[in-house]
């Protein structure tokens, strides 16, 4: 009796990941561009906030990579172990990160920063990175060796169990592996391409007990440094997947499942993820347009004499952004930010008004008056 075929790495063309170039040309010429606008961007900062920058891209990176897979690390700790790496001036006496921490740090930065061809032993070592004492959510696991028994992906609803995925036979892995590194070592491939194939190749092998969808986004950063020759990586890539993570596994899913992709056709997940790969740019560029705005503001606020209450108020519209403040902000929310009476906030408020620093909201008036940052 014939096996039916479900997943992909059953397929006769399997691992051949078909996809159409017409239906990606307008997606990659956008992420290109907007890559080279981020270098450039980044170019127009100083040292020091080049270097700040990078450390909350890397930050927001480790978090959001861990919290897709349900594991909620301490920023604080996080933070310090970024900053031992790549902050000179790091003060050791308030350090709060942990061995863990520290291992993730460097998981990123080797994958990020070595170019070096991937090799099995370094996966291992990223895997062993990942679960330093061989257990996961309380389970003795496999480290740094590849699965030694079947693996399936399933979700259970009550006494509903769904299977999502079945990954191939453990006696395949060796094979499996062999040709995911020389794709990953050798492929001429587009970078933006080559960093989708090897994301959902990698999950479909799902070579390791745990911790296969981190690594793939190691690889994905991997690829993307050393393809496109990037010094450093000034975007959080895990941050864009976790805001769209039911896209993420809804997409993988249908990719890797025949029933719905009867044609082996890998466009649809290249076109998401480029797409994944484009927002955590953008949101890069807005950043630095909000560092660039800041630090506008401040040169021009240094020209006047402000009190406490005013750099108090100022630096928190600044750091929260306006929008937060619902309707903007009013005397009397400024009163309340700084305990004091509203006759001071008023006058406070007339003075940033006069030096420019704040601005009426168009529409606002009398009692209902609001006020935003003025950005030029």
């Amino acid at each position: 009796m014939e096996t039916i075929k479900k997943w992909i790495w059953q397929h006769d063309e399997y691992p051949k990941f078909n996809y159409g170039n017409s239906a990606l040309s307008s997606i990659l010429s956008k992420v290109s561009r907007n890559t080279g606008r981020l270098e450039g961007a980044i170019s127009g900062l100083n040292d020091k906030k080049i270097n700040s920058f990078l450390i909350d891209a890397s930050i927001d990176e480790i978090l959001q990579s861990s919290e897709i897979e349900g594991e909620i690390l301490s920023r604080d700790s996080v933070r310090s172990s970024v900053r031992k790496k790549l902050d000179e001036s790091f003060d050791y006496v308030n350090d709060s990160s942990t061995h863990h921490t520290d291992g993730l740090v460097t998981l990123l930065l080797d994958s990020s920063y070595n170019h070096e061809p991937l090799t099995e032993e370094r996966l291992h070592g990223w895997h062993s990175i990942l679960f330093p004492i061989g257990y996961s959510d309380g389970y003795k696991i496999d480290v740094a060796t590849y699965r030694s028994d079947e693996m399936s992906v399933v979700s259970n609803k009550g006494y509903r169990e769904t299977v999502h995925y079945v990954a191939p036979p453990y006696e395949q892995l060796r094979q499996e592996m062999n040709s995911f590194l020389e794709y990953v070592n050798s492929s001429k491939d587009d970078p933006y391409i080559k960093s989708a194939i090897a994301h959902i190749w990698f999950v479909s092998i799902h070579p390791y007990d745990d911790g296969n969808g981190r690594i793939a986004r190691a690889i994905v950063n991997y690829i993307l440094s050393k393809e496109l020759g990037l010094d450093h990586k000034y975007y959080s890539l895990s941050t864009a997947i976790r805001k769209d993570k039911k896209g993420y596994y809804d997409t993988l899913e249908k990719s890797q499942n025949l029933f719905y992709n009867r044609e082996f056709d890998f466009t649809k997940w290249i076109v998401w993820h480029t797409n994944i790969i484009n927002s955590a740019i953008e949101n890069s560029l807005e950043q630095i347009k909000i560092i660039t705005q800041k630090t506008k503001f401040w040169d021009k606020a240094r020209e006047y004499p402000l009190n406490k209450r005013q750099l108090k108020v100022l630096n928190k519209l600044l750091d929260k952004g306006i929008e937060n403040f619902e309707g903007g902000l009013s005397t009397k929310k400024y009163a309340n930010m700084v305990s004091t009476s509203i006759a001071t906030a008023k006058r406070d408020i007339t003075g940033l008004v006069d030096y420019g620093l704040i601005e009426q909201v168009e529409g606002s008036a009398g009692r209902n008056v609001r006020y935003a940052i003025a950005i030029d």
